[in-house]
């Protein structure tokens, strides 16, 4: 770790930190959770034998599967109370936890409806199978609804999705909405808890239509009217550092966004070879009134691409999302880790984060440090600290330990911390953080790789 520029910090401001509203809205899910068992038992007798115990399951098991998917919906609606007070990493693994709870939820129910029905009737498991599907009302398209929805399951899995394009990944994962549809209607017309009860029907239409009115609004009105209004497109391509670039977007009023420093939007620029694949990408620089930037890596075709991006080709974005904003901070005194194509947001908040700032980047070697020439002019205009963490003349990296951390940040403790970069780079600097004293509370960090 070399110093760069070290000058007296800024005056410290006072932080007050909100309150996450992630607690809250835990205890909301789990106790419609709660409701919908409640739901069950209202409506049950005594249970009698092994078919009414199998048939009972089965029953508990496919609300709290329909349930659970109109809250798998609902995390992917992109509500901006949850993207950017709790973190748009947080919702993704609530909505991927949610994603299986809901297949293993519905593996259930059809196992144990089927073979409790069997039971009752005497019959093959087969035989039953095939005359739930053929002769019950809505479920054929149950049946079509199920195959959709463990299709996306499976795509979804770690081992299958490294194996996939983000796009091949993003097509089937929207096909969850086709799921859900299809899924539905066999659900009043076949669950005892609805049938001749039109005030738990009710409830259920207006839990479903409420998350599609929360998608419809978020996912596709409100970005069609932000890029109706604010007209974008791309004004310049900038290289920073090989395989990285500065994309210019120019826009009208975008001011009126509200974006911060630290957050991100989720691009489609609709060049050729482009327009099909939404990316998030960070905002590099404070947004301005007419202009916002990005800074990507070329990781892959889609983000090579970008370089070759042409000024006015037209851009498609939603946002602004995520929660890596001064908003988190507790103390007047902030540490930035960064690592890669990861100094992006931090790069925003080294300009605007209020109190004492510190920026320690991590890469590879001097040549490699994207944007080095505005962190270093930040510094000395705000009296700022820049250190980098770079390899050593036979490529061995330097180690961010907690013992190098206590030594190079004194009071490491009392500072806020923000995180950004590769997954194993953050897994392994949270830890190394805990390890040095500093509370979770004030660790803050947003991954994309789920």
């Amino acid at each position: 770790m070399t110093t760069v520029d070290a000058r007296r910090a800024a005056p410290p401001v006072p932080v007050t930190a909100p309150r996450s509203p992630a607690g809250a809205v835990l205890a909301v899910l789990w106790a419609g959770a709660a409701a919908v068992v409640a739901l069950w038992w209202a409506d049950t007798g005594s249970v009698v034998g092994a078919a009414g115990w199998l048939t009972g399951a089965g029953r508990i098991a496919g609300l709290l599967c329909g349930y659970a998917c109109a809250v798998l919906v609902g995390l992917m609606a992109r509500v901006p109370l949850l993207e950017r007070r709790i973190g748009s990493d947080r919702v993704a693994r609530w909505h991927a936890m949610a994603g299986r709870y809901t297949v293993c939820l519905l593996l259930a129910h059809i196992v144990l409806i089927l073979t409790g029905y069997a039971a009752q009737d005497r019959a093959s498991l087969w035989h039953e199978a095939v005359t739930v599907v053929l002769d019950y009302p809505d479920m054929l398209k149950a049946t079509a609804g199920t195959v959709i929805l463990l299709a996306v399951g499976i795509t979804s899995a770690r081992a299958v999705r490294r194996r996939t394009s983000h796009e091949f990944w993003y097509y089937v994962h929207l096909l969850t909405y086709a799921a859900v549809f299809l899924a539905f209607f066999h659900q009043v017309t076949l669950g005892n808890e609805f049938n001749g009860k039109p005030v738990a029907t009710a409830v259920w239409y207006a839990l479903y239509l409420g998350v599609a009115a929360l998608v419809l609004w978020y996912r596709i009105l409100t970005p069609v009217r932000l890029n109706r209004r604010h007209q974008l497109r791309v004004d310049s391509v900038h290289p920073e550092a090989p395989g990285v670039y500065s994309v210019v977007v120019r826009g009208r009023r975008l001011d009126e966004l509200g974006a911060r420093p630290g957050q991100f939007f989720r691009w489609r620029f609709l060049g050729q070879g482009l327009r099909w694949t939404s990316t998030p990408y960070s905002l590099s620089a404070p947004p301005r009134p007419d202009t916002m930037r990005v800074t990507i890596k070329a990781l892959g075709d889609h983000s090579a691409a970008v370089a070759l991006l042409r000024p006015g080709t037209r851009v498609w974005a939603e946002g602004p999302y995520g929660s890596l904003t001064a908003d988190r901070a507790t103390s007047h005194r902030s540490l930035l880790i960064a690592a890669g194509v990861g100094i992006t947001p931090l790069r925003a908040l080294f300009e605007t984060l209020p109190g004492e700032v510190t920026l320690l980047y991590r890469a590879r070697g001097a040549e490699d440090l994207a944007l080095g020439g505005e962190l270093e002019a930040i510094a000395r205009w705000r009296g700022a600290q820049v250190l980098y963490a770079l390899n050593g003349p036979r490529g061995e990296r330097p180690r961010i330990t907690a013992e190098s951390l206590r030594a190079t940040f004194p009071g490491i403790a009392g500072h806020d911390v923000y995180i950004c970069g590769p997954h194993g780079f953050a897994r392994d600097v949270y830890e190394a953080l805990r390890a040095a004293g500093v509370p979770d509370r004030r660790i803050h960090h947003e991954s994309f790789e789920l």
